[in-house]
């Protein structure tokens, strides 16, 4: 399974990419609103330089027409950007149209392996189940992920499964064993998977050692 970082921040992207770990990037209208209030396809295009795989970029438009035009303007930006698309009629309008064109479209919003279904026959490169947001309503957002992992292995589809609103570690490893090709992680919950107490107390051993073996052998 692949990261991306679900993220709008540069610095946090920065410190992401110098780690190694992560090849790609999803952002919303949310995550942009909170970077500064920089202009959107400046924002977009420095994001897609920092990393070499695709970069999440979301139209605001609620129609087709808007979402087409908006979806063309950022797919120009650079070549690893993707146009976020939400779940809808007239989304997969869109997403129909931009595919059609060569556009990688990543639609949104996806809740029901029904809608996955139907991203993937209107040509989304990939599609985004929310996991946390299930879980909040008491629903089991993991399991949708397993859900459309299968049907799509059923049916031979290669749109990928980005498994978004990942809220904890937990839901990273939960989301590639349901099947996701990708997890898109805040950094907090990036963060967290590096680290486990008995990963720092044996680096602390290790060291001790080491330094105990100098000592005995003057060094």
């Amino acid at each position: 399974m692949h990261f991306f970082l679900d993220s709008a921040d540069i610095e946090e992207i920065r410190k992401a990419v110098r780690w190694g770990v992560i090849d790609g990037v999803t952002t919303n209208p949310s995550l942009v609103a909170k970077s500064g209030g920089r202009d959107f396809h400046g924002l977009v295009r420095e994001i897609a330089a920092l990393v070499n795989g695709p970069v999440s970029a979301e139209v605001t438009s609620l129609d087709p027409e808007g979402m087409v035009a908006q979806g063309r303007e950022l797919s120009a930006i650079a070549p690893n950007v993707a146009v976020k698309v939400p779940m809808g009629r007239d989304g997969m309008t869109a997403c129909s149209r931009l595919a059609r064109e060569g556009v990688k479209v990543n639609v949104t919003l996806v809740f029901t392996p029904q809608q996955a279904l139907l991203a993937a026959a209107a040509g989304a490169s990939f599609v985004s189940p929310f996991v946390g947001r299930l879980d909040d309503i008491g629903e089991d957002g993991i399991g949708l992920v397993g859900d459309i992992a299968d049907a799509f292995a059923m049916g031979d589809i290669t749109t990928r499964i980005i498994a978004a609103s990942i809220r904890h570690p937990r839901h990273v490893i939960e989301a590639a064993m349901a099947g996701a090709d990708i997890a898109t992680v805040p950094l907090a919950v990036l963060e967290k998977c590096f680290d486990h107490p008995l990963t720092a107390s044996g680096i602390k051993r290790f060291l001790a050692d080491w330094e105990e073996y100098g000592k005995e052998n003057g060094r």
